[in-house]
């Protein structure tokens, strides 16, 4: 028994400090419990800068836990120009894609050291089948992917270039917010040519609306650095073109 309440304690704290907590670790779990877990997740994998998690066209086998660092996903275009699709942070999932046809549609690079936790898809229909408030609560995950896609391409499709930048930086700012991080004050991970990738928008239109909205008073911009100075702006400027469309 002791040796058992150990283990669970070593696994206990790996979660507890792990991004990957939000998913294994969604209600308080028992000895039994912890002890599949540890056998289900591999702690963990580190990237340098510029290294791929992984490529379009691998087998899928896992889903990965982004435990520190920042991520982008990109698909190559009809023109042979690099899109990017994503950018995600410490807590976030990555590799959902591959579930649909068992492999990736996308390449995951990192964008600064980082590290990743994996867990074997395999592994994780065991364990949702043994404990299921984790199948539950990676259902609600899957399901906040799919509504964060549908907002992408609503700021995709209906939105002006201003209206875009606000909605990225809104959105950027609840997600750091939701994971404990300076909501309104920031490093940007990505480059400028990358967000203009992500939102359909040239480089230099991306770096004249950030211009504007310093000289409006709205953010503060120092190379990467960000402090969303009126957020409350920004989010109205979002929620107007929402009302708009609707």
């Amino acid at each position: 028994m002791i040796k058992i309440h150990k283990q669970s304690e070593i696994v206990q704290n790996l979660c507890e400090k792990c991004s990957f907590h939000v998913l294994c670790m969604p209600v308080i779990l028992k000895d039994k419990e912890l002890d599949e877990l540890n056998s289900v997740i591999r702690h963990s994998r580190r990237l340098k800068k510029g290294e791929y998690l992984f490529r379009a066209g691998e087998s899928f086998r896992s889903i990965f836990a982004v435990r520190t660092g920042f991520f982008k996903t990109i698909v190559n275009s009809q023109d042979g120009r690099d899109q990017v699709t994503g950018f995600f942070m410490s807590g976030e999932l990555l590799g959902l894609d591959g579930i649909c046809n068992n492999h990736h549609s996308c390449d995951a690079v990192a964008l600064e050291d980082s590290e990743v936790c994996e867990l074997p898809f395999i592994h994780l229909e065991q364990a949702g089948t043994l404990i299921p408030s984790i199948q539950t609560h990676f259902y609600k995950l899957m399901s906040r992917e799919i509504v964060r896609n549908q907002e992408i391409m609503l700021m995709l499709g209906n939105m002006r270039a201003e209206e875009r930048l606000a909605a990225f930086l809104v959105n950027l700012s609840q997600r750091l917010n939701y994971r404990g991080f300076a909501a309104n004050d920031f490093i940007l991970r990505m480059s400028r040519e990358e967000i203009g990738s992500y939102l359909g928008l040239k480089l230099e239109t991306v770096s004249r609306t950030l211009s504007k909205f310093q000289q409006e008073g709205l953010i503060k911009v120092e190379h990467k650095h960000i402090q969303l100075v009126q957020p409350w702006v920004l989010h109205e400027i979002v929620l107007s073109c929402q009302k708009a469309i609707g």
